[in-house]
């Protein structure tokens, strides 16, 4: 079976497996819990233990060492969000959406579906916007949706129907272990399976994989899903692409060829675009698919890996042109940053936001919930101190961050960090040559002693560790969206975070 039809079959086989143990598993928790709670990450399942206490019995749906916005929900996660009297996300995008979609199938219509994040300042909390910009050398393009979509879970599916060109395309994205999951292969002809789905409001990385030089035309065609099986068609347009330095653009279309961009579908007014900025301007704005090029340069050439999973490319070797999605593993967002809870005082509104809903399905541990909600926002008040105390002590000209992952911005903005970049790991494709030295440079121009890995990403950043040895400083660990084996719990993981950029950037860094 080829690359572009080998997709379906895993997953409807999961979804069916899915649907089947949601619907026939009893509502059992522990014997002592008045509530069986589900959470999407193992942070927010710590932060309701501490304020529910053995009035909860909590899981998480993402475990320790897993990946949020790739994570692959199981038929034993369904089954224990099928018992949930109250099921809590983070929102924002946070999650696969693969996730929520299991939550909103499999949950009881009875159990509350909280997003904390997207009421966080109901609580006091603070949202900021979510910024990408990995300065690559060629262009960043991703899928994205905007508009609303009527109907809670409901879905945009964009399915590419037609390809004039040269050769063949493959989109596809690589998750966190490295194994691509391929959404559109051309080399098997096109049909219903060249395609993927993405929320409303949000927008997703993927590879953009060209066989041969040369100018291609691609059509892309919408249409609503709802949970309920419903949905409508929406929208299509054609887009062009130029591959390779001797390919010539259309008189009077404006080329991008770098920057960040997505292929984008208006889920309200069904209108097809490209969603980025003009060459040099810095200006977000709409492109008619008519009036612009995607340009895929000399420079993006890249050779098949050897690896056996990605033969789906052609044979080891192979020259192909490529754009990256540049972010490890399935990164759907929107324009919010879902990492809140790096900032202390924003993990207090998520208590707080805890304690009201748990109250709300429990109200005779009303007492219960206050009175551990209370100890532990003293917990967090302290927490906080400590954290801002131990990184005032970092000199100013060190306070930079680069890390494998986009997920440190509130840490930054609370405790007077900068993020001077997050250089992520791609499995199967090295960045080029202009991208190592421009770290490189970023390193030594900004004087940086150390760079970051979190732990569940550390195994697959040679590329950063590599750099990291070329210009002599350190290689540490932030905490960003899970746990592991050493650390279990919110207050241990800021605690780490607080040390160990201390550590890495102080004095005698």
């Amino acid at each position: 079976m080829s690359g572009g039809k080998r997709r379906a079959a895993l997953a409807g086989a999961l979804a069916g497996a899915v649907l089947v143990s949601g619907c026939g598993a009893g509502r059992e928790g522990s014997g002592d819990a008045e509530l069986t709670v589900s959470t999407t990450t193992a942070i927010l399942a710590d932060l309701v233990r501490q304020v529910g206490g053995d009035r909860v019995d909590v899981t998480s749906i993402v475990p320790h060492h897993g990946d949020p916005h790739s994570y692959e929900p199981s038929p034993g996660d369904a089954a224990k969000v099928a018992r949930a009297d109250i099921v809590f996300g983070n929102g924002l995008l946070l999650e696969e959406p693969g996730i929520m979609k299991m939550v909103r199938t499999n949950a009881p219509r009875s159990a509350p579906k909280i997003e904390i994040a997207e009421r966080l300042e109901e609580y006091g909390g603070t949202v900021v916007e979510l910024e990408e910009d990995l300065g690559l050398d060629v262009l960043w393009l991703g899928w994205a949706v905007e508009g609303e979509v009527a109907g809670e879970g409901s879905q945009v599916r964009t399915t590419a129907t037609k390809l004039e060109g040269p050769g063949e395309l493959r989109v596809y994205l690589t998750d966190t272990l490295g194994r691509p999951k391929v959404y559109v292969d051309s080399a098997d002809g096109l049909d219903a399976r060249d395609s993927f789905t993405l929320p409303p409001e949000a927008h997703t990385h993927v590879n953009w994989a060209f066989s041969e030089p040369g100018t291609y035309r691609l059509t892309v065609s919408g249409r609503t899903e709802t949970l309920g099986g419903g949905g409508a068609d929406i929208g299509s347009g054609t887009f062009t692409f130029t591959v390779g330095d001797a390919a010539e653009a259309p008189r009077g279309a404006e080329v991008l060829d770098g920057g960040h961009a997505d292929l984008a579908l208006d889920a309200a007014s069904g209108e097809v675009y490209v969603r980025g900025e003009a060459t040099g301007s810095g200006e977000r704005r709409r492109l008619a698919p008519g009036d612009v090029v995607l340009n895929v340069p000399d420079r993006a050439r890249k050779s098949v890996p050897k690896e056996a999973p990605y033969r789906f490319l052609g044979a080891p070797g192979k020259p192909v042109w490529v754009l990256p999605q540049a972010v490890v593993g399935q990164h759907v967002h929107g324009d919010l940053d879902p990492h809140a809870w790096e900032d202390v005082a924003n993990a207090q509104a998520y208590v707080r936001c805890i304690q009201a809903e748990l109250t709300k399905a429990d109200p005779a541990g009303r007492a219960t919930y206050a009175r551990n909600a209370k100890a532990y926002l003293k917990t967090l008040d302290a927490l906080d101190q400590e954290v801002a105390r131990t990184l005032a002590a970092i000199p100013a000209a060190h306070r930079k961050l680069i890390t494998t992952h986009d997920a440190f911005g509130y840490l930054a903005d609370a405790y007077g960090m900068e993020v001077a970049g997050f250089v992520v790991p791609v499995p199967g494709q090295e960045p080029s040559a202009a991208e190592v030295r421009q770290l490189g440079a970023t390193i030594r121009d900004k004087r940086i002693p150390s760079v970051f890995l979190e732990p569940n990403l550390a195994a697959r950043a040679d590329v950063l560790k590599r750099v990291a040895e070329d210009e002599g400083v350190g290689v540490c660990t932030l905490y960003g969206d899970s746990f592991d084996d050493r650390v279990h719990d919110y207050v241990s993981m800021m605690r780490h975070n607080a040390r160990e950029l201390a550590k890495c950037l102080g004095r005698d860094a």
